[in-house]
């Protein structure tokens, strides 16, 4: 890592801290609502898995500290679920992954997130307080939605299909560790998680909850920040550039 690098790393942990902060109040069982997840991806798009991965684990930390200021349980279920999504989005973003392969995730996606939802439906209306008619509809349309975009961009705009594709398979990474971690560390947390500790069956409606609502944010807004940036920035152009060619090579 360079000195940039580090620097770089303190502006996004920050940048992702304090607005996280500003949907501190939106929650799901107590895992919060993150639409300041953009921040990092972006980050990690520019320059690199590390500054991603670590800027959003730094980054989530003192969002947490500020919001229970519970040190542990934001180590244990906060900073890897964080690392390991951005990390992924970093590494994945600029390789080369082709049409037939962006379909066949969109594919695996859908069935894998409509299957449990449409299994716990009962759980999620219970927790949620919507009618079924009501959580049903408006998770489908969020979840076809998200994946429509990942179609239409693998289809359509090429040069962000690995990044459409990244952004799935690091924010189902990152979802699915801290739904079982969450799971996992929560009886040792109950000055926090006040209702108990979190029943096996709540793991599958912590990671939808998870996955849909901070994967939009990255696919919708991510491009055109990227793209942005290249045009202030052309050295970062030129940086995604020596990735693909060395790859190729």
């Amino acid at each position: 890592m360079k000195t940039q690098d580090v620097a770089v790393i303190g502006i996004c942990a920050a940048l992702y801290a304090a607005f996280g902060l500003l949907t501190a109040n939106f929650s799901f069982l107590g895992i919060g609502f993150l639409p300041a997840v953009l921040i990092p991806a972006v980050f990690a798009t520019l320059y690199g898995p590390w500054v991603g991965g670590i800027s959003g684990a730094i980054g989530i930390f003192i969002r947490d500290m500020f919001v229970h200021g519970i040190p542990l349980l934001s180590l244990a279920a906060g900073v890897p679920p964080n690392f390991i999504l951005f990390f992924l989005i970093g590494y994945l973003a600029h390789r080369n992954i082709s049409l037939k392969q962006a379909l066949a995730a969109v594919t695996v996606a859908a069935v894998a997130l409509l299957l449990p939802a449409i299994i716990f439906l009962p759980d999620f209306t219970v927790l949620t307080g919507l009618s079924t008619e009501g959580f049903l509809l408006a998770f489908t349309l969020t979840v076809i939605l998200s994946l429509a975009i990942i179609a239409a961009v693998a289809i359509r705009w090429k040069e962000w299909r690995s990044y459409a594709i990244a952004a799935v398979i690091g924010q189902a990474a990152g979802a699915g560790l801290l739904s079982v971690t969450v799971y996992a560390v929560s009886p040792l947390f109950l000055s926090y998680f006040t209702a108990g500790p979190i029943p096996a069956s709540l793991v599958l409606p912590i990671f939808v909850w998870t996955f849909a609502t901070e994967l939009p944010f990255i696919l919708l807004a991510g491009p055109p920040i990227i793209k942005a940036c290249y045009r202030a920035f052309p050295s970062l152009k030129r940086k995604e550039n020596q990735v693909t060619n060395v790859e190729k090579s």
